[in-house]
């Protein structure tokens, strides 16, 4: 994967959805069509710099390279040099897969 020149703003992230593909090589568990609807996983690949509270920057609690859960209708889609995206505040994501 290219490097991806685009940084979000404030509290959003840029994620890539993972295919069902690699889904299932990770856990090596088969899940069926009709039970993969929501949540799905993605990996973040750019982070903004953090919400603004009372003046202060709060930085943003997941980091490029996390794989993350997140919900099938989360975010806005974007297409950058070819590939979809998601953008999304840190708030829409599920949880991060350790």
């Amino acid at each position: 994967m290219a490097k991806i020149n685009i940084k979000p703003l404030a509290d959003r992230v840029l994620v890539r959805r993972l295919d069902e593909e690699e889904e299932q090589k990770v856990g090596g568990i088969i899940i069926p069509d009709t039970a993969k609807e929501k949540p799905q996983e993605g990996e973040i690949v750019a982070v903004g710099p953090g919400r603004t509270e009372d003046g202060d920057r709060i930085p943003l609690e997941v980091e490029v390279g996390d794989k993350v859960l997140i919900g099938k209708y989360s975010g806005t889609e974007v297409k950058i040099e070819g590939e979809d995206y998601l953008i999304m505040r840190e708030d829409d994501i599920l949880a991060i897969v350790e």
